[in-house]
């Protein structure tokens, strides 16, 4: 069996699935806000009861943050992990090995893993939520770099081509990061709503602006319009470096249906010349996603 653990700032999912990801068992806890050793010991409780139910299972465990190389967490959701090397703590625990990885990772690791998908030698995962994230994925295998930050696509900088396309006069905006013009801020369902705002003075909803954009209203119209242009201009650089088999949506933003058509007329432009596009999909897991594809670090040995 395989455990994959979600570990979110205001709940824990734990999911149970045999060798071929077939769902036998989950629950979800809230996360506690206490110290560490409570965030521990509700861990291992999941894991316990998980154990009763299906009879044990290697463990999987998917972050809001960053693994360092000294082991130690970095999550802002979590602060409690923080600074602490948890996979450790929680394999002496259970007496059984822990494997980590940052929650976009775990994402993208799940829809590499569809029964479909796993023909592609390599699939880059995108998550427009409410922030810019994602992961790569090679032959099965997560890519997370010397410093565990490969697939942070949402601190890549704006691309040049980006100031024709928002205009010149559109205000920067410093990242929690701490750097300027992060694309988090304009790809994300946060950015999309503020584009608007900017645009027209009135603070609305994606799912809102989006309803308006399909009535017809010009200026709803006009800014899906120049968010599509901005996706496909930041999408073109990433998939220029990496030329991915398959490129998989995730996040709020991905339900937008309207996207993938946009995206398959205005990404070409961007491209070399004679390159095709990968293919491009809506993640097939939606919130089952994190915990799956944390159960699925287990899964190559």
């Amino acid at each position: 069996m395989y455990y994959g653990i979600d570990m979110g700032g205001t709940k824990i999912e734990l999911a149970a699935f045999d060798a071929q990801l077939t769902p036998l068992w989950q629950k979800r806890v809230p996360t506690p806000q206490g110290d560490y050793a409570t965030l521990l010991a509700a861990l291992v409780a999941l894991v316990q009861e998980a154990d009763a139910a299906v009879g044990g299972g290697r463990v999987g465990i998917g972050i809001p943050g960053l693994i360092k190389a000294d082991g130690t967490l970095f999550s802002a959701n979590v602060p409690a992990a923080s600074g602490e090397r948890l996979h450790e703590d929680l394999a002496r625990l259970l007496g059984r090995d822990v494997r980590i990885d940052n929650d976009a990772n775990c994402f993208a690791l799940s829809e590499a893993w569809d029964e479909e998908f796993r023909a592609c030698p390599s699939v880059l995962g995108l998550i427009l939520g409410t922030g810019v994230g994602g992961g790569l994925v090679f032959n099965g295998r997560v890519f997370s770099g010397r410093n565990g930050v490969a697939g942070e696509f949402g601190h890549m900088r704006l691309p040049v081509d980006a100031l024709a396309i928002l205009g010149r006069d559109t205000p920067s905006v410093t990242c929690g990061c701490g750097q300027v013009d992060c694309i988090e801020n304009y790809l994300s369902g946060r950015g999309f709503e503020r584009l608007y705002a900017l645009a027209t003075g009135q603070p609305l909803a994606a799912p809102a602006i989006m309803a308006r954009c399909r009535a017809g209203e010009a200026a709803a119209v006009a800014h899906f319009t120049r968010y599509a242009d901005l996706l496909a201009a930041c999408l073109g650089n990433l998939l220029t470096l990496l030329d991915p088999h398959l490129l998989v949506i995730g996040g709020g933003l991905s339900n937008v249906a309207e996207i993938y058509p946009a995206l398959a007329a205005r990404l070409p432009r961007h491209l070399l010349p004679g390159s095709e596009l990968p293919r491009i999909e809506k993640a097939r897991y939606g919130d089952a996603g994190g915990a799956r594809g944390a159960a699925c670090l287990n899964l190559l040995d």
